[in-house]
Order: C-alpha cells, then sequence, then structure tokens
C-alpha cells in the first residue's frame, strides 16, 4: 500500500513542484528537508520511473539556487545583525569565519557550503552582506546548486537501482544514506573549524 502511495505520488504533477518548494526553503530554514526530498524523489525516479531523473535534478538545482540568491539578497538587505538568532556568539562566529572565506576562496566555499545546511545559510548571507560581486556569486552559486542536485538525486538513484526491495525500501536506504553522509560532513568541518 505505502508503494502504491509513493508511487502514485511520484506521478503527480505536484511532486516537482513540492521538491521545489522544499528545496527553496530549505536554503532558510535549515530544518525544512530539502536534501532528504531530492533524495527520495531520485530514488522514485528510478524504482517507479516517475518523476523523470533529469526532471529532479534540474528543478532541485533551480529551487537551490533560487534559494541561495534569496538568502544573499536578504543578507544585503537585512546585514548579519537584525534578529537575535544573528546576534547570538556562534552565529556571529559562522558569519565572521563565512565571510573571512569568501574573500579568499568564494569557489571553494560555496561549493562546500552548499552540503552543509547551516554553512550555506551563513555563506549566503554573509555573501549577500558582503556585497560579493553578483555575477560572479550568481554563477558560481549556481554551479554549486547543480552539483548539490545532481549528487542527491543520483545517491537516490543508484540505491533504488542496487538496493532490492521496491520504492519504499529505497527511498528510506538512499535517505539513511543520505542522512549518514550529511552527519559525517557536519563532524568532519566541525572538527575543520575547532
Amino acid at each position: 500500500m505505502i508503494e502504491d502511495l509513493l508511487a502514485a505520488f511520484a506521478a503527480t504533477p505536484w511532486a516537482l513542484p513540492l521538491l521545489a518548494l522544499l528545496v527553496v526553503g530549505d536554503a532558510f530554514l535549515v530544518v525544512v528537508p530539502g536534501e532528504v526530498a531530492v533524495t527520495a524523489l531520485g530514488a522514485l525516479a528510478v524504482s517507479t520511473g516517475s518523476p523523470a531523473l533529469v526532471a529532479v535534478i534540474v528543478v532541485a538545482a533551480a529551487a537551490a539556487v533560487a534559494g541561495d540568491l534569496g538568502c544573499y539578497a536578504l543578507g544585503r538587505w537585512v546585514g548579519l545583525d537584525r534578529w537575535r538568532w544573528m546576534r547570538r556568539p556562534r552565529a556571529q562566529a559562522a558569519f565572521t569565519a563565512a565571510r573571512l572565506r569568501l574573500s579568499r576562496r568564494m569557489a571553494l566555499v560555496l561549493f562546500t557550503a552548499r552540503f552543509i545546511p547551516f554553512a550555506r545559510l551563513a555563506v549566503n548571507l554573509s555573501a549577500g552582506a558582503s556585497r560579493l560581486p553578483m555575477p560572479r556569486y550568481a554563477g558560481l552559486a549556481g554551479l554549486a546548486a547543480l552539483g548539490w542536485a545532481a549528487y542527491q538525486a543520483i545517491l537516490g538513484a543508484a540505491v533504488a537501482a542496487i538496493v532490492p526491495g521496491g520504492p519504499v525500501v529505497a527511498v528510506l536506504v538512499s535517505v539513511a544514506i543520505a542522512v549518514g553522509l550529511g552527519l559525517a560532513l557536519d563532524a568532519v568541518f566541525s572538527r575543520r573549524a575547532r
């Protein structure tokens, strides 16, 4: 029954718009499951045939860059200390580190931060507040978003192709692997920051 529901959802015209909404929301609120949605739809693309894997990647990349540009604009408009959560020591430390790293290695920072939820928010807000040149920022953010979307969707698709058990198992295993890799990356970068 759950497999039928997943297959039916994947075939609806609402699957990709919902994916886009979750990915854009993930740019602003790290608790929104944007990565999980991309990985799950990548798994469903292989296990059920809908939606097309290329469509998942294109929609996720477009939504990711839209969210990043929105955070950039927000950082440019409000700065990095308007709201209370921004003035907390941990947030200020993240903004300071992001600003320093962006000035030295913008491409590396944007590509790396694309895979780390809070770092992505801090980097994009800092890029806007620092008034980094929009054309260069947008181009690099677009490439980073495309790489991220392809990675997340292909991870789900690869798991669905390898792991037997249908769409439910493919989604669960691919999401578990994506979350595990995310936690591992967070741990590595957290250690390096200390």
